[in-house]
């Protein structure tokens, strides 16, 4: 049985993974049925329930940073995890994201200790499958929400309070978008137990040109919190081949 993961009701094989225990409520609210506890161990939260297209889907958070999620991940595995995407956020280092826009990371530069103590070296890539069908449903909710969407690798840090200012140009002068904290370690996870991981971001923060930090504010982070888990389902449904439509459909409302 694993250590950190207690489950209280089935573990479907597909999730979505938010790091905040807090947005897997609100994501569980959003696009699930009926949604039961499976974890609360750890303040680890996750639950399970019907999704849009009428299979069972968990909404599992992995905290904060590699070797946490590397932990979640792990032990998901364990109990027969057969497919993931990361919804989380992110800071922008590319001048043209925006807060609230999307990013869907093909690949991410391994700058954090725990996707090198696992064995990457330089970028690991996401899973194609899921990661195009990210692709595809972030461009469905692009028209429907107004979101802008970017592809393409981000860089992975153990650290959010960043110290030393040439990082920043080094991973976007190694293609970076974005840069955040758990996609490297999940997808190198996701190699080694040899299931699909692939990676969906929202800009939660932008940096002006002294390094000054601008960010979300908390009406859009809600929004964007929302785009996340509607993009990440349809997306999901679409890789099981049980997608209906667009697979936009929300269950419920987040209160």
């Amino acid at each position: 049985m694993p250590v950190h993961i207690h489950p209280t009701a089935d573990l479907a094989p597909r999730a979505l993974l938010p790091g905040d225990p807090g947005r897997a409520l609100a994501l569980a609210q959003l696009v699930l049925s009926e949604p039961k506890m499976f974890n609360h161990n750890r303040g680890l939260w996750g639950y399970t329930g019907e999704a849009a297209d009428g299979e069972p889907m968990t909404i599992q958070s992995t905290g904060m940073g590699g070797p946490s999620a590397a932990i979640v991940l792990e032990e998901l595995c364990d109990l027969g995890l057969e497919r993931a995407i990361r919804v989380g956020t992110c800071g922008a280092l590319h001048a043209d994201l925006a807060l609230g826009d999307l990013v869907v990371a093909d690949a991410a530069l391994a700058c954090d200790g725990a996707s090198r103590a696992l064995g990457a070296d330089g970028l690991v890539a996401a899973d194609a499958g899921l990661a195009e069908a990210l692709r595809r449903a972030a461009g469905d909710a692009e028209m429907l929400a107004g979101a802008r969407v970017h592809c393409g690798p981000v860089a992975t840090s153990d650290l959010f309070y960043e110290r030393e200012a040439g990082r920043a140009a080094t991973w976007r002068d190694a293609g970076a978008l974005a840069v955040e904290m758990e996609a490297a370690t999940l997808l190198r996870v996701g190699e080694l137990r040899g299931i699909g991981v692939a990676c969906l971001l929202a800009v939660s923060d932008v940096f002006g040109p002294d390094g000054e930090r601008r960010r979300i504010d908390a009406e859009e982070l809600l929004r964007t919190a929302e785009r996340l888990g509607r993009v990440g389902a349809a997306a999901l449904a679409a890789a099981s081949g049980s997608g209906r439509g667009r697979g936009l459909g929300v269950r419920r409302e987040v209160p």
